[in-house]
């Protein structure tokens, strides 16, 4: 987030502190509710080993990591503390864990049409994000500017933490999204395959960051913004 928007300085000094300001409390505010749906139906379906462990929360505190915060402060994303889930106690036998990892991407995709409703209603505006347009805006000093500005990051970062959690590859949610539809004579020949997950996200991202070409945005945006054309009208 400093990183991106370092370049605002000293020039812009507003409008820096409102889209890192912004930007941050949208992030910790998405991943605290998608690892607390996590914990929460964890424990619904039977295993209180989040809940032990204070995972039962909606205090950001006890979901946020201290890399994955950083993070979210230098680069604009980041991750939080993984629930510790033991699928031994799920009920549903095989979909237990699956169930488990949809709550989250499902719970910021609940949050971003929420957070939509003003907007859909009329009560706030969808502003327009570009660079130009937020150091208009923030040089406006209108209260139902900043407001609408806070919302529509939140919806925006909601529907692509909860798209780019659904992509089957390890560590991701999708990945044990889709374990659960994996027929049980190919299970190992999946889980060898999910190893080098981590791997390829990583080398993604840093390709992402080091090239012109967006491989991750390209396939994550269109879909976010769809979803963000039928939440916002």
């Amino acid at each position: 987030m400093l990183l991106r928007f370092f370049h605002l300085l000293p020039g812009e000094l507003l409008t820096f502190l409102a889209l890192v300001g912004f930007g941050a409390l949208a992030l910790v505010v998405a991943i605290t509710v998608h690892e607390f749906s996590h914990a929460m139906v964890a424990t619904g379906l039977g295993d209180t080993t989040a809940k032990r462990q204070g995972r039962l929360s909606l205090n950001p505190m006890v979901h946020l990591d201290p890399v994955g915060s950083a993070m979210i402060l230098l680069a604009g994303f980041g991750w939080g503390k993984p629930v510790p889930v033991n699928p031994n106690n799920l009920s549903h036998g095989a979909m237990g864990g699956p169930l488990v990892a949809a709550a989250g991407p499902l719970s910021n995709l609940t949050l971003a049409f929420l957070l939509a409703a003003p907007i859909k209603l009329g009560v706030l505006n969808f502003p327009d994000l570009g660079e130009v347009g937020v150091v208009d805006l923030v040089s406006s000093g209108s209260v139902l500017g900043l407001v609408s500005l806070l919302f529509a990051q939140m919806i925006l970062i909601n529907f692509l933490l909860a798209v780019f959690n659904l992509i089957p590859l390890s560590p991701l949610d999708g990945s044990r999204i889709l374990e659960g539809f994996i027929p049980r004579g190919n299970s190992a020949t999946y889980a060898r395959i999910q190893q080098y997950g981590p791997v390829i996200l990583i080398a993604v991202i840093m390709l992402d960051y080091m090239s012109s070409f967006s491989i991750l945005g390209t396939f994550l945006w269109p879909v976010v913004n769809v979803l963000r054309s039928i939440a916002v009208g």
